[in-house]
């Protein structure tokens, strides 16, 4: 019974190498094509609902005070990742005269609702007098991690 492959016995050296090299690559490729394609439904296939989690920054004088402050934004489960940012110049009027100084900021990864939270334990244990707690919404993200980030950062 015939299912239109050719012999080996018919196939000439170049034709039997191109046939061996075609089914050596399509075994390896299958996996990565694999992986890529449920990579790619799982995030096509997650929702979100834009606004659910905000990106917060906080400016702090130094490494120390920023690694503390991140260390218990993450612990009290204020958020789910803080990214210390070292060496920011920041200009601004302060009592009437423009400063500058260096600085560091943290960007946190938090849900919306956990804001105000996250703004109090700021003022809390900041060193300045007026600490900066902004926030912005998130419209959009990897869905994967944004479920992770809602998955860690509890309700």
């Amino acid at each position: 019974m015939s299912f239109g492959l050719p012999s080996v016995a018919s196939l000439q050296g170049g034709s039997l190498k191109a046939l061996i090299l075609t089914v050596l690559l399509s075994v390896f490729m299958f996996q990565l094509l694999r992986t890529v394609g449920l990579r790619a439904f799982s995030m096509a296939s997650e929702t979100y609902t834009s606004g659910t989690h905000s990106a917060a920054f906080i400016t702090c004088p130094n490494e120390t005070v920023a690694k503390e402050l991140a260390r218990g934004i993450v612990e009290k489960k204020l958020a789910a990742c803080v990214n210390v940012v070292p060496a920011i110049t920041s200009v601004y009027e302060w009592q009437g005269k423009i400063e500058e100084d260096s600085d560091v900021i943290l960007m946190i990864k938090t849900r919306s609702s956990k804001v105000p939270a996250l703004a109090e334990y700021v003022r809390s244990s900041h060193p300045y007098e007026v600490a900066e707690v902004i926030s912005l919404p998130i419209d959009q993200g990897n869905p994967p991690y944004l479920k992770w980030l809602g998955d860690t950062v509890p309700e």
